[in-house]
């Protein structure tokens, strides 16, 4: 049986805007969350101990971290080189250079010759042997169609039938490695891509126009003991037989995974069979506190009770809120970053509600028949900020409609060089209201 700790996505350097600098250390607080989950998944892979690390790709946010995030990384990983447990390191998008062209930033361990460090940059079968006996493990790092865009027979295709034409070379290559394939060996497929049964989050946003969708099909194969899958951060079981399995991402980059659990993958790998288990994480809560003010008595009130009853602290929260223009005033920030203070990072988000853009009134609705004050009535009602104003304004427009109907009723045909009358200093006071 050959113990195996399968885990993607690590993004070390990400979500630096939810963190504050340590002063202690001088570096990012989530920058710190990101290497303490790291070390969790490696604390659990010496503790074990494990055979053989996975990782299914996208260390960085891109291909060129800073020096003190790559040492960060590779302190981790030399924990594992010390205990003599092989690792493959597979490459994602995050860390290819200029989308493939110009290498990647995890080759380094392979130019370095790390003990125990394969690198999977290409489609290529590993043969690797670990204390519990050997396995063979096919890397399929991430393919772009600009490599094929370039070539003359791509002239004159579209993105679609390149990714026909890319898909196509895949299941020829693979196929290949496949035919090599030592069949008493347990065979793990790592991988990293966007599967079409999978259940896709930002991550697939930030790769578009530049991948494309791997069929299921391609990957369920009775040689493949294990799929071991990176790239989506949400981790998911998309077949059971072989297990083919994304982990997912170790922490959370954004709120777009805030309602998503976090961890890594145990694996008992024997030929013919793999059994799994998903590992929780214990990653920093992100919250988020959403609420309509805009026909609060109260919105000071109402938006505190909203972070009270929420668990806010140590965790990343953002606060987004709407009200009305003439409920500004209401809102005492100094009592709302203090209800927030025991949060680990907060934003607050408000937005104005412009009357403007509320629905129609029904009894004014197209087709509607309504005379004139009864549809002033009907606006005023549903204007909160008028409601003092409302009989004044209606004895207003009365006083407007009776002026009217006396105008109506007179003589209209008026000699337009004589002056018209002036209007009575009474009916101006009325318009002054409206």
């Amino acid at each position: 049986m050959i113990k195996v700790l399968h885990l993607s996505d690590i993004h070390l350097g990400s979500g630096f805007s939810h963190g504050r600098i340590n002063p202690e250390t001088g570096l990012n607080t989530r920058l710190e969350d990101f290497v303490a989950t790291l070390g969790r998944c490696i604390d659990r892979a010496l503790s074990e101990p494990v055979d053989l690390v996975l990782f299914g790709g996208d260390a960085f946010p891109d291909a060129t971290p800073p020096p003190y995030i790559q040492q960060a990384f590779a302190r981790q990983f030399q924990r594992l080189v010390e205990a003599k447990i092989p690792t493959v390191l597979l490459v994602g998008n995050h860390d290819q250079h200029s989308q493939g062209a110009g290498g990647a930033s995890l080759c380094i361990y392979r130019t370095l010759g790390v003990p125990n460090v394969r690198v999977g940059d290409r489609l290529e079968t590993h043969q690797i042997q670990t204390k519990s006996g050997a396995v063979q493990v096919i890397t399929l790092p991430w393919l772009n169609r600009s490599t094929l865009l370039t070539r003359p027979e791509t002239e004159g295709l579209s993105m679609s039938e390149v990714g026909h034409l890319l898909l196509d070379r895949l299941r020829l290559a693979l196929e290949g490695e496949i035919r090599k394939l030592d069949s008493t060996l347990p065979t793990i497929l790592l991988a990293h891509l966007m599967a079409d049964a999978a259940n896709y989050g930002a991550e697939r946003f930030l790769a578009v126009g530049k991948g494309f969708t791997i069929p299921l099909s391609l990957l369920t194969r009775d040689c493949f003991d294990y799929v071991a899958l990176g790239h989506v951060h949400r981790h998911q079981i998309l077949c059971q037989q072989p297990p083919i399995v994304y982990p997912g991402s170790i922490e959370r980059v954004d709120f777009s995974e805030e309602k998503e659990e976090k961890g890594y993958v145990f694996v008992e790998l024997e030929k013919g069979r793999a059994t799994i288990e998903f590992c929780p994480l214990p990653v920093r809560r992100f919250c988020t506190i959403e609420l309509d003010l805009s026909e609060e008595d109260d919105p000071q009130s109402a938006l505190l009770e909203a972070i009270a009853s929420q668990t806010v602290r140590d965790a990343v929260v953002r606060v987004i809120y709407q009200l009305r223009p003439e409920q500004s005033d209401r809102i005492d920030d100094a009592d709302i970053h203090q209800a927030l203070s025991v949060a680990h990072n907060y934003t607050i988000q408000p937005e104005l509600v412009s009357q403007l853009s509320r629905s129609r009134l029904p009894e004014l609705g197209v087709g509607a028949t309504i005379d004139p004050l009864n549809a002033l009535r009907a606006y005023l009602e549903n204007r909160e900020d008028l409601r003092d104003l409302q009989e004044p304004i209606l004895n207003a427009a009365q006083g407007l409609l009776d002026e009217t109907d006396w105008l109506g009723d007179a003589d209209l045909n008026l000699d337009l060089e004589e002056p018209l009358p002036l209007i009575p200093v009474s009916t101006q006071t009325q318009l002054r209201l409206l």
